[in-house]
């Protein structure tokens, strides 16, 4: 039965070395312990603040991306849209020109077509001038074989020439 009713001496050496041992603890391992603690608890707060410090910055860079793709797929569809009018401006302007070009060659065409056309009455002219010629000279001198004739002739062309004087 000693075993559940301890000895006075024994009681006092434990409350000594229990005393001892909580002196000890107290003094040096509890400072130490709540020292640990207390960095552990501030690692972890200041842990949880940069997390949500992070978590903000991601939301801003989010909102920054987000807008920057909206902002980037405003100025691809600008930069379609004016290579499609540039493209329309360039087509039209094109075509202008060909028009233009083309009424150039015709109205050349033209001139041309008319430059040989009256060369060719020109020819024609000089061409039934010089037969007419040569016909009145057949003409004629098939008419003015003759002495009488020729007299008369002259005669006939001179009254003329006095008509159309007076």
């Amino acid at each position: 039965m000693s075993l559940l009713t301890p000895d006075s001496g024994l009681l006092f050496w434990m409350l000594i070395s229990f005393g001892i041992v909580v002196f000890v603890l107290a003094k040096f391992g509890f400072p130490v312990i709540l020292k640990m603690v207390e960095e552990r608890k501030a690692y972890i707060e200041e842990s949880l603040f940069m997390a949500e410090k992070a978590r903000t910055e991601l939301d801003k860079v989010k909102v920054e991306s987000e807008r920057i793709i909206e902002n980037a797929r405003n100025e691809h569809l600008e930069i379609i849209n004016e290579a499609s009018r540039l493209r329309d401006l360039l087509i039209n302007d094109a075509k202008t020109k060909a028009a233009g070009e083309a009424d150039k060659i015709i109205e050349n065409a033209r001139v041309q077509i008319q430059s040989e056309k009256e060369e060719a009455i020109r020819d024609i002219r000089r061409q039934v001038a010089g037969l007419s010629v040569d016909i009145a000279e057949k003409v004629l001198r098939s008419k003015l074989a003759e002495k009488d004739e020729q007299l008369n002739m002259i005669n006939r062309l001179l009254d003329e020439i006095n008509i159309s004087k007076s």
